[in-house]
């Protein structure tokens, strides 16, 4: 049997992609299971023009599906620290959704001295995703079942109120081709095995909740326990929207983003 370790090494040595725009200070965004950067389009052209924004693609993810993917949400969080060190980047604001909310949850766990602002959106603390519209054990199987493209296709339509004919759901349904096989399961599995409720009372950084009311992945249980443990707290709710606000109310989503980061 031949082994290409050289390949190996090179894999596990390569960097992340991270889309960067703008000058001023750091705004890191974070995106969710079967995401890419690309699906922040409309974030990264509102708010360039007052913040570096540094959008990452997740290994296993987008633009950085040629690296070997994370089987932990401790693993993706030092994935994002490791990306922002190259970059010489010390203090942020840090926003992250779905799967990446865990992600900045667990950032917050390992380097809470280095975030400013904090905004977890249609997230929650509890990697089992107790209300998800199906088990994560449930989707592992269809992967492994329908392959990713149909999944992702499925699972892409109930993040949004309209389904398949929303406006922007070409994005998400890119960002699922874009995704390798091996971090589609590997994400799932991050998401079961990881669990941040013992660890919101130690977040200190002021911090924005935003959740979509007709959210289907992240119950209000779940956004609720993020409310009640984080100390320093807001919760807005967005009407009309299932879980990525961000792309079915763009402009509504931005303005709630900025008026937070822009306060005293």
């Amino acid at each position: 049997i031949y082994i290409d370790y050289l390949n190996i090494n090179y894999k596990i040595m390569q960097d992340i992609y991270v889309d960067d725009f703008g000058k001023g200070f750091p705004l890191v965004l974070v995106h969710g299971f079967l995401g890419s950067s690309d699906m922040w389009k409309l974030q990264i052209e509102h708010f360039k023009n007052d913040f570096r924004v540094i959008a990452p693609a997740l290994p296993g993810f987008g633009k950085s599906n040629y690296v070997n993917s994370c089987e932990s949400i401790t693993c993706m969080a030092k994935s994002i620290l490791e990306s922002l060190k190259k970059l010489e980047i010390k203090r942020f604001h840090l926003l992250g959704h779905s799967m990446g909310g865990m992600i900045v949850q667990e950032i917050s766990r390992l380097a809470e001295d280095r975030i400013d602002k904090l905004i977890c959106y249609g997230t929650g603390p509890r990697g089992n995703i107790p209300g998800r519209f199906e088990t994560i054990d449930q989707s592992r199987e269809k992967l492994k079942i329908n392959g990713l493209k149909d999944t992702a296709y499925r699972i892409a339509k109930t993040w949004f109120i309209e389904e398949e004919k929303a406006k922007y759901f070409y994005l998400c349904e890119e960002a699922g081709k874009q995704t390798s096989l091996e971090a589609a399961d590997n994400g799932l599995v991050a998401m079961k095995n990881w669990d941040g409720v013992k660890n919101l009372k130690n977040i200190k950084s002021e911090t924005l909740i935003i959740w979509g009311d007709q959210d289907k992945a992240y119950n209000f249980n779940q956004v609720e326990t993020l409310k009640e443990n984080i100390r320093n707290s807001d919760l807005r709710i967005v009407d009309g929207c299932s879980h990525n606000v961000h792309l079915e109310k763009p402009d509504e989503f931005n303005i709630i983003v900025s008026e937070f980061l822009k306060k005293n």
